[in-house]
């Protein structure tokens, strides 16, 4: 099973939803970074449950344990080891699915797959060991910082209420400003009455994430198998519930003509750039220096609080109605999973690209 990403930097997890703890290993880690534990603390404290009546009202501490690679309040460049204890699990809830296959979930492809499972929260599956993923992400912005380079998500769609601004006319500063996290209030409160309602009827909602990368570096990203909007997009679609990626104009340039959709490459005071960014920032799977963007698409929550026909793990036709806390709609807590993951990813190859230079 394969649990650890990235080259240089990599994390490996491990844990369960129900489990004593969740916990990784980050390797690759520069040493003498100044490690910022509160930072990281804070990052948790935004994807952890019961930030909000729209959220899970499980009530997690997420308070991060670090175990090694870390002295004096640097990184030492040796692995650095952490675990996120689970204080508040409530496992007799799931007791009625342990030999029961939940629609659109991982029972049934796990138990296929080991011959067992954890049905306690969805065991592995659970999307609380994105917890690890966050801890990683962290760290890895501390580096990005240094070069300056930006990671900003936000929520740009939940069911039919759409933000559909470009991303540079919004104040990506109001991200943070509701629960949510889109950055535009009005739109927001539409978003947060729509998850409201549906979870008044005890069922779920989907939408999009849209993300940003800024100050990027040119020649950031393989040529070939490792392309860095592949990487991304392995990265995104490795989270929970995500069911699409595109980057750049994605899907929105199929109905377009060549002509409308190069982009133009201008002499600006001796700095080579172009007009528009509808490759997203990157060419052939490598930065041109423009802003990186990308938007995933995230299906509703396959927990819902009504009856659903079913079968069980001997093929019987049943029914399954859980119990427990879920979310009406995975995005807000989703939002620094994305970052997450994308800093790993940009610090990763920056980090071969250094090699390259350092050769």
């Amino acid at each position: 099973m394969r649990n650890t990403f990235g080259h240089i930097f990599t994390l490996t997890s491990f844990g369960e939803s129900h489990g004593i703890a969740i916990g990784g290993i980050v390797d690759g880690m520069p040493p003498g970074v100044d490690i910022d534990e509160s930072f990281v603390q804070t990052e948790l404290n935004r994807r952890k449950p019961g930030q909000s009546k729209i959220t899970s009202q499980r009530k997690e501490n997420d308070k991060v344990e670090f175990l090694s690679g870390i002295f004096d309040g640097k990184s030492t460049g040796m692995p650095i080891a952490f675990i996120i204890r689970n204080n508040d699990q409530h496992s007799e809830d799931y007791q009625n699915l342990k030999n029961v296959f939940r629609p659109s979930h991982a029972d049934f492809t796990y138990f296929k797959k080991y011959g067992i499972r954890d049905y306690r929260g969805g065991g592995r599956a659970s999307a609380r060991e994105n917890i690890a993923r966050v801890v990683a992400g962290a760290l890895a912005k501390m580096v990005l910082k240094k070069w300056n380079i930006q990671i900003k998500a936000y929520t740009s769609q939940v069911g039919n209420i759409i933000l559909d601004k470009p991303y540079h006319e919004l104040n990506l500063n109001l991200i943070e400003s509701n629960s949510v996290r889109c950055p535009d209030n009005h739109t927001a409160h539409l978003m947060e009455q729509l998850i409201m309602n549906v979870k008044k009827e005890g069922d779920t909602i989907g939408g999009t994430i849209s993300c940003v990368i800024k100050n990027c570096p040119v020649g950031i990203g393989e040529p070939q198998f490792n392309k860095l909007h592949a990487d991304l997009g392995a990265a995104m679609l490795g989270i929970n519930a995500v069911k699409g990626f595109e980057y750049g104009m994605g899907f929105n340039a199929l109905d377009k003509k060549g002509s409308e959709m190069n982009d133009i490459f201008v002499n600006d005071n001796g700095i080579i750039s172009t007009t528009t960014n509808n490759s997203g920032g990157i060419q052939g799977g490598i930065t041109n220096g423009q802003d990186i963007f990308f938007r995933l698409a995230f299906k509703p929550v396959a927990t819902l609080l009504k009856t659903q026909n079913t079968v069980d793990i001997n093929g019987n036709v049943t029914t399954v109605n859980p119990k427990g806390r879920h979310d009406p709609c995975v995005l807000p807590r989703a939002v620094p999973v994305v970052e997450a993951m994308a800093a790993i990813v940009i610090l990763d190859h920056c980090l071969i690209k250094n090699a390259y230079n350092n050769f």
